[in-house]
């Protein structure tokens, strides 16, 4: 497949493109004031970023579509199926992945072990697009393990592997972006997609309120599994980010990121 030459470098520049975008989006039309100043932010949560990916590669090594690709002639893939449309095959394949997205970060909520890795992400102390470069490299491993094991099952179309990919890669800087919508566009958007006000209620310091709002992409996945909150309870205008008792500066430290899930809790 000749495109999959050109993976990495267009992912990247969509990347870089998406990012730069909703960036001036939050400049224009900042929803909230930042405790902390953005370049202060940036710079250690790219740093961040930088190194799960480095060592995301070093572990697996393979991605997504190059997955896909190695068992395109499985005959035991749910979606290798030649009577199927392509067309068909490639959008149930954007939807299955999205889903087995929705399933990994409940799985991240659900069990002690593992919400201990995903809560670095949610102790940053203020909510912007960087926040969506902050995880924390083991859970980026074993985030990426589960998709791949998700991609050889499906057996699906690489190209919508790649599609998925992308839209999985601008959804995630989307839905974290400080930046305000005109309420018509928001409540448009929510009867399909993750809109920045629904993650954002995600992101609430109250553990109920976390404990919603899980879609990657389409909020219908919430919505069917009755994990759909339209608003928090002190309204979105008061509602506070982060998690009780570690929204100080010291949680944006490159170390704190890196020790938070071993740390002992008092």
């Amino acid at each position: 497949m000749p495109w999959m030459r050109f993976e990495g470098p267009v992912y990247w520049a969509i990347f870089v493109a998406a990012f730069l975008a909703v960036a001036v989006w939050e400049t224009w039309r900042p929803n909230h004031r930042l405790s902390w100043p953005a370049e202060r932010r940036w710079g250690r949560h790219g740093i961040l970023l930088a190194l799960s990916i480095a060592i995301q590669n070093t572990v697996l090594r393979l991605s997504a579509v190059v997955v896909a690709a190695a068992v395109a002639g499985s005959r035991w893939g749910v979606l290798n199926r030649p009577w199927l449309p392509f067309a068909v095959r490639c959008l149930a394949a954007i939807l299955l992945l999205d889903l087995a997205h929705y399933a990994t970060h409940r799985a991240f909520h659900s069990i002690h072990a593992l919400w201990r890795v995903h809560e670095v992400h949610h102790s940053d102390p203020d909510y912007d697009v960087s926040t969506a470069a902050r995880f924390h490299p083991v859970e980026i491993v074993l985030t990426q393990g589960a998709y791949l094991a998700v991609v050889a099952a499906l057996a699906p179309p690489p190209i919508a592997v790649f599609a998925a990919e992308i839209l999985t890669s601008v959804m995630n800087l989307f839905v974290h972006a400080d930046a305000s919508m005109p309420g018509r566009a928001e409540k448009t958007l929510r009867c399909l997609i993750v809109t920045p006000g629904l993650h954002r209620i995600h992101h609430s310091e109250e553990v109920l309120e976390q404990s919603r709002n899980f879609g990657q992409t389409f909020c219908w996945w919430d919505r069917l599994f009755g994990t759909y909150l339209d608003a928090p309870a002190k309204g979105a205008e008061f509602m506070v980010t982060g998690i009780k008792g570690l929204q100080a500066e010291g949680s944006l430290s490159l170390w704190f990121m890196l020790s938070e899930p071993f740390r002992r809790r008092t």
